[in-house]
């Protein structure tokens, strides 16, 4: 993973599955091909001659053009938006980082953690991949950590659970 200006310093950040990219593309296709569907309604509906005169046919043309072109564009970043997730763990506190052009990490303290929760969806489960959720005291710092493999994501689950516990602990 390469090393950012807002990386810590000695941080080994650890990936998630490659897997995800898949996740995400197969729901990145279900809303391209929607909103084209919703999109291109005016330019049928033109057309087919139900629809004359308003909107103008460039307007109708423009608007699954476009919507198609902003598909195109987000389903490129894709790939680096998915390489940009990753985690550390450390021994106060875990680490997450994401973001391609606006970069994010998040440190979340073991002993702020109030429970620790795994998600796992359809298409998720198909992929045997998982979502790590912290949530905290403090809900502008709840985080997550998408695309886990589901073994991992219960062994990081029981992990930060005994970790927050011993923190907890110790107040």
């Amino acid at each position: 993973m390469r090393k950012e200006p807002i990386d810590p310093d000695g941080v080994e950040w650890t990936r998630v599955s490659p897997k995800y990219l898949t996740v995400r593309l197969l729901g990145w296709a279900v809303g391209t091909i929607i909103n084209l569907a919703i999109f291109s309604v005016p330019l049928i509906l033109v057309l087919t001659g139900i629809w004359w005169g308003f909107p103008p046919l460039w307007v109708a043309w423009a608007l699954p053009v476009g919507a198609l072109v902003l598909s195109l564009w987000r389903g490129i970043l894709l790939p680096r938006q998915v390489k940009a997730i990753g985690y550390a763990e450390r021994n106060e506190d875990l680490l997450i980082r994401t973001g391609v052009f606006y970069q994010r990490t998040m440190v979340v303290p073991y002993g702020r953690m109030q429970y620790v929760d795994v998600a796992v969806g359809p298409i998720e489960r198909a992929f045997g991949l998982c979502t790590l959720k912290m949530h905290t005291a403090s809900p502008g710092t709840n985080a997550s950590i998408p695309g886990l493999p589901a073994g991992e994501g219960a062994r990081l689950r029981e992990q930060l659970s005994a970790r927050g516990e011993a923190k907890l602990a110790g107040l």
